[in-house]
């Protein structure tokens, strides 16, 4: 069977708890490291259930206190077109868990406006990255990623148009499992982040992730394959419940 290339380091902890707090603290040394190295540390946040434990922990003590929130910024890797204020947006999450409990300058926080024409807030997006980042293509230190259980991770679905876009650093697309626009970071962007985290817990996750890691590689069918960051940082961290079907060599 062909896997995924590169292989990600898999960290497997006891419990959703505990992963969250191994991540949390990983993220802190990351941004801290950074900072020391080049003033400034650049994340993109992911939505779904499994990251906001770990948002609200680090919008508490003794997190919070050991960033340098000035120079931090954040942003999205994806979003549904919705407003920030209704439940289904991923910004409304990261603002209840995080932002607005961290003293993050508002102008570090770097959202996709889902209220707007899907394709005019891909554009915006577009220009928002290129002009944080004064180059055509970012590189973010950090990118968080979930996965579904259809195998799909930020808002790039089995089939989707976006899976194929190798121009534009943000797509825009309707997607029929979901009934619903979304805007989402193309796979050029994500790969080309100096990190990338999968974070997963609970046994429904345990088969996808098994496919995704042990092959057949079908990345049109199962997107999290797509997954291969140029940088050596690129790491799955698990509960024991998720990681339950993987391969002990993995």
């Amino acid at each position: 069977m062909t896997s995924i290339s590169p292989q990600p380091r898999v960290h497997v902890h006891d419990d959703a708890d505990a992963m969250i707090g191994a991540v949390a603290d990983a993220l802190v040394a990351r941004a801290q490291a950074a900072v020391a190295a080049k003033g400034g540390f650049s994340v993109a946040l992911a939505g779904g259930g499994t990251p906001r434990p770990l948002y609200e922990r680090l919008a508490t003590s003794p997190y919070r206190d050991r960033l340098d929130w000035s120079r931090i910024h954040v942003f999205f890797g994806d979003e549904r077109c919705v407003p920030p204020d209704t439940a289904r947006s991923n910004y409304r999450m990261a603002h209840d868990a995080l932002l607005s409990k961290a003293p993050l300058p508002p102008a570090n926080v770097h959202r996709m406006r889902g209220e707007d024409e899907p394709a005019q807030a891909a554009l915006g997006y577009t220009q928002t990255l290129r002009s944080v980042f004064r180059r055509e293509w970012p590189q973010l230190d950090l990118v968080l990623l979930g996965i579904g259980d259809n195998g799909h991770t930020a808002s790039l679905f089995p089939g989707c148009a976006c899976l194929r876009e190798r121009e534009q650093p943000v797509c825009a697309q309707y997607v029929e499992s979901q009934q619903e626009w979304r805007l989402t970071m193309t796979l050029p962007v994500i790969n080309a982040a100096a990190a990338v985290w999968l974070l997963a817990d609970g046994d429904g996750k345990a088969d996808v992730l098994a496919r995704v890691l042990h092959g057949p590689y079908r990345p049109d069918e199962l997107p999290m394959q797509y997954i291969a960051p140029v940088a050596d940082a690129y790491a799955w961290w698990l509960d024991r419940a998720a990681a339950a079907s993987l391969s002990p060599m993995s």
